[in-house]
């Protein structure tokens, strides 16, 4: 697996974004701290292409390590 640390979350809310987000999604995130100092997270969406939302749509998620190995090859 790559160094770079995955996290993910799950879409509790796409009201407003329901062509980009599907509800009980899992999304990759990228780290973005200027964005997580306005309330938002950049996720990497339905498009493949990664967009900052509100964080308020979604819950932050803790894999164990062997799952997320699987998810994220899963997606490859």
């Amino acid at each position: 697996m790559n160094k770079h640390k995955h996290e993910f979350v799950i879409c509790i809310n796409n009201r407003g974004y329901e062509v980009s987000l599907e509800p009980r999604k899992l999304y990759e995130i990228l780290a973005d701290a200027e964005a997580e100092k306005h309330n938002q997270i950049r996720v990497i969406d339905e498009s493949g292409e990664d967009f900052l939302y509100p964080a308020s749509l979604f819950d932050r998620i803790t894999l164990p390590a062997q799952v997320i190995e699987h998810v994220f090859y899963a997606q490859a």
